[in-house]
């Protein structure tokens, strides 16, 4: 629980620290503001998180420490050069996390589990988000090509940071798998857990008139 909450915690930073710098990118005011917006929303969700990590008994920044590394290594190989690049990875990248911790829910305590759902509310960010994306797109039909490959580097580069987590990290595997009197989902449930993820991710991606 620890883990999972630590983990979620410095993802709501990262994004927090993210979406104010790609909103240094934004073409209008009107955008910089929905982004800064966006951002201070980020930031409520750490806070909520951190709050529930120190009612735990557990030190936010101990229990965050071990995610920094991955998770800053995913963002530095994945910084946007464009503000539609940081746009498609804010919507397809949590998107993806987002899921993952929903999906993570099913085994948690209500109170947690709330926490958890509270904290990947989506904040208006989907609308706004394939609004502008569609719109760039029909003003020059050839950046769907582009964006669409960043689109699948992007989940590459997520699923190579979730593996290199789970490996380290054997909570996580306890917390899915299961293990003496800890129930978690079950290996087979695992599996099907990640075929709705990418399932999702596909939808996502259309959302945005992108293939995957």
């Amino acid at each position: 629980m620890i883990d999972l909450l630590g983990t979620l915690a410095y993802g709501e930073l990262s994004a927090f620290v993210r979406l104010a710098s790609d909103a240094e990118l934004a073409p209008t005011l009107t955008a910089k503001a929905a982004l800064s917006r966006l951002a201070v929303v980020e930031f409520g969700h750490y806070e909520q998180l951190r709050d529930r990590l120190q009612e735990l008994g557990a030190d936010p920044e101990k229990a965050m420490a071990p995610f920094v590394e991955a998770l800053d290594g995913f963002h530095e190989r994945t910084a946007p050069s464009s503000w539609l690049e940081g746009l498609v990875k804010y919507f397809v990248g949590d998107g993806m996390a987002s899921d993952f911790y929903r999906e993570i829910g099913a085994v948690l305590d209500p109170q947690t589990r709330d926490l958890v759902l509270g904290a990947l509310a989506d904040a208006g960010q989907a609308e706004f988000v394939v609004a502008e994306v569609r719109r760039a797109i029909d003003r020059d039909p050839t950046q769907a090509g582009r964006l669409a490959l960043w689109g699948r580097r992007l989940v590459g580069e997520a699923l190579t940071q979730a593996q290199r987590v789970a490996a380290d990290r054997e909570a996580f595997s306890t917390l899915l798998v299961g293990s003496g009197a800890f129930p978690g989902t079950g290996l087979a449930e695992v599996v099907n857990m990640f075929g709705r993820i990418t399932e999702r991710h596909t939808q996502r991606m259309a959302e945005l008139g992108l293939s995957s």
